[in-house]
């Protein structure tokens, strides 16, 4: 079968408009670039290329798993959050770009108040905190309830050449000491999110998503115990979801402010005893 990247473009994109909807260019574009292994910006350059039997061979099953609604990170293996690299698979949650506001409130705390330590719980692929520890000269120790999930960061962590220390924990079960700075992006959909999940979403480990039948269990264990670890003058910082700010903030008897994202939604709790 003789295609171009043009081509291949093309019959991409309406072959995944089923479930791509309005990101089929864009995600036929990644898929294209991927198996040509051709910057997605420089397609156009490449427009007539001919493209082997392998690579034909090669897009036909991304799209296959596109089909089925599987995630376009899963179905890559890896993808940049915070201008790094991270392996992703159906290990931990995908990192979005919501989260990088968690990053960049976190790394500039950490600049004005000269913070030494950090806590990243719920850590996942470990995006997070390897993001700030890739940032900042930081002791960074970063947990998980999940042992998958864990060893998922610890290949981040060599990806991305930054030392972290590793903690199976379920929150603070295992937390030994102090830190100066906590964060984290817990499990925070509610029963009724659950049930109503978007395809993609039924990739990822329900671990990483389901926060009990209001949404807010993993909140409220954190409130109760977060204290015990926080040095003085600390601070904790929390991802929440565009309808929890107030009932989130409600949990924790400390001075506390929201801050919000790109998109115009509350998103990150900043929280000081």
């Amino acid at each position: 079968m003789n295609i171009n990247i043009s081509e291949a473009i093309r019959e991409a994109k309406i072959m995944i408009e089923p479930v791509a909807h309005e990101e089929a260019l864009q995600q036929a574009k990644i898929f294209v670039s991927t198996i040509a292994g051709i910057d997605v910006g420089a397609l156009l350059i490449h427009a007539e290329m001919m493209l082997l039997d392998e690579q034909i061979a090669d897009l036909g099953e991304m799209l296959e798993r596109r089909l089925k609604g599987e995630p376009v990170q899963y179905i890559l293996g890896e993808w940049e959050f915070y201008g790094l690299p991270f392996y992703v698979d159906t290990r931990a949650l995908i990192p979005r770009q919501d989260t990088e506001l968690l990053v960049e409130t976190a790394l500039q705390m950490i600049q004005e108040r000269g913070y030494r330590s950090c806590l990243d719980l719920c850590t996942g692929t470990g995006c997070v905190g390897i993001s700030i520890a890739k940032n900042e000269d930081i002791q960074m120790t970063a947990s998980d309830i999940s042992r998958d999930a864990l060893a998922l960061a610890k290949e981040n962590a060599e990806l991305n050449k930054v030392n972290v220390a590793f903690v199976d924990s379920d929150l603070f079960q295992r937390i030994n000491g102090k830190f100066d700075l906590i964060v984290c992006n817990p499990p925070y959909l509610t029963m009724d999110d659950m049930q109503s999940l978007q395809q993609e979403l039924t990739f990822e480990p329900k671990l990483a998503l389901y926060g009990g039948g209001d949404g807010l269990d993993y909140y409220r264990k954190i409130a109760w115990e977060y204290r015990d670890h926080l040095n003085a003058n600390g601070m904790l910082l929390l991802e929440i979801g565009n309808t929890q700010a107030e009932t989130v903030a409600a949990l924790f008897d400390a001075n506390t402010r929201v801050l919000i994202d790109l998109s115009g939604n509350p998103r990150v709790l900043v929280v000081e005893p």
